[in-house]
């Protein structure tokens, strides 16, 4: 196991031709004859991780000599449209190079991972055993398996991607709901952010231990939002550890933004090109949520929802049983058998609710009806009040007076208190 490639700063700022040379770099030291090659970029809602522009320079490197197959790693959410492939990967990759993960019907267990090592690892919150299940599409005999995704602070491992890439994204059914409820039991709020965590000993556990005879290579980015655009800090290609922590730790400088005080109002803006449900906006509440004060109010603009789940039947447990907070949902989950064979969408429910200590609106576009909205928890509002074209990320004062604190793409960062992150991370 090795780290092929690293580089990154605070400042630093990886063009197309050294991301391109990088990439090259890399394939030359793993040095083998490659026939046949998947690579396993995020989807549309990870627009912003640059994996799209990778895995175009990766086709166009290796598409002359190489079968090149192309399954984004939807994890749960719903398969990607032509549009939305031709938005993230551009107009030069043949769409029948694209395949569609079944995380329900297309997966294998590859082996489970004891209870004991859950309960350790979750300081005695939950002790199941966990099978670990991956896309039958990775046993198809290739060369190389390339696992391309952001490293940027996460609600259910504490940083994304690298093994989660692989265990969720390409993952199955009892992988990915017990995965999220672990993270969940444990604790959320000492989860982002975080290198060390439960769920990532987890998938670190269940890649190293079942999944070792596989060659996959991970390809890392740290991106950054900044007035000139997305940049990217970060660029991290390996197979061990060593890749994942170098690359977790730059984020942790250019992704944390910790503030000295709780925020009394913050509005967020859910782009409607990637956030078409409460399943990904609620990223607004996942990463603003240590940083809200008591009795604040979080503000969601969202013109472009029209569903709570990307699965057909989370959104109807979601609808059922609502964001009301940890004790009804672990109080559903122990009455209905239904909720408990679907962990993920209990852990989202627990996830999605301010627990009671502010109050979440949501204004969607015409797509979502307020009673909906009110069903499930929140308060409804109006999309028109608020004109974030007008407003700059960080801490603004209207003409009126009011102030509130704007954030433009909640999947970018992760809000806390300085004093939340004074230990080590």
């Amino acid at each position: 196991m090795a780290t092929y490639f690293s580089r990154g700063g605070v400042t630093d700022n990886i063009t197309t031709a050294e991301k391109r040379a990088a990439l090259q770099d890399a394939l030359r030291i793993i040095g083998k004859k490659l026939r046949k090659v998947l690579i396993l970029p995020p989807d549309h809602t990870r627009l912003n991780s640059n994996a799209g522009p990778l895995t175009a320079l990766l086709c166009e490197m290796l598409a002359p000599t190489t079968q090149v197959d192309i399954m984004p790693t939807l994890g749960t959410h719903s398969p990607m449209t032509t549009a939305q492939l031709r938005m993230m990967f551009g107009e030069a990759i043949p769409l029948d190079r694209f395949l569609v993960h079944d995380w329900r019907n297309g997966v294998r267990q590859v082996g489970t991972v004891p209870g004991r090592l859950i309960k350790e690892w979750s300081d005695g919150r939950l002790d199941y055993d966990v099978r670990v299940e991956v896309s039958n599409q990775l046993f198809a005999g290739y060369d190389l398996i390339l696992s391309v995704g952001q490293l940027v602070p996460h609600e259910v491992v504490g940083i994304a991607n690298y093994t989660k890439n692989i265990m969720t994204g390409a993952g199955g059914p009892d992988s990915i709901n017990k995965s999220h409820f672990l993270g969940a039991a444990y604790g959320m709020e000492r989860m982002m952010g975080r290198i060390d965590t439960p769920v990532r000993k987890l998938f670190n556990y269940g890649i190293q231990t079942f999944l070792r005879d596989l060659p996959i290579v991970y390809i890392l980015t740290v991106m950054q939002k900044t007035e000139a655009g997305m940049v990217m800090r970060g660029l991290y290609i390996g197979d061990d550890d060593t890749t994942f922590t170098t690359g977790a730790k730059l984020s942790q400088k250019v992704n944390l933004d910790l503030l000295d005080a709780p925020l009394k109002k913050v509005l967020v803006y859910l782009d409607p090109h990637e956030f078409k449900s409460t399943w990904l906006g609620n990223k607004a509440i996942y990463r603003t949520r240590m940083a809200m004060a008591d009795d604040g109010d979080l503000i969601i603009l969202a013109p472009g929802l029209k569903e709570f789940g990307e699965d057909r039947e989370i959104d109807r447990l979601i609808r059922k049983y609502g964001y009301r907070g940890t004790p009804a949902t672990l109080a559903a989950v122990k009455a209905n058998p239904e909720l408990a064979n679907n962990l993920s969408a209990a852990a989202h429910l627990i996830h999605g609710s301010s627990e009671g200590r502010f109050r979440i609106t949501y204004c969607p576009g015409p797509q979502m009806r307020a009673e909906a909205i009110r069903s499930v928890g929140f308060e409804a509002g109006d999309l028109e009040h608020y004109r974030p074209d007008a407003l700059k990320d960080g801490y603004n004062k209207l003409p009126d007076g009011e102030g509130l604190f704007y954030i433009s793409n909640p999947a970018l960062g992760l809000w806390a208190l300085k004093s939340q992150f004074a230990a080590s991370a």
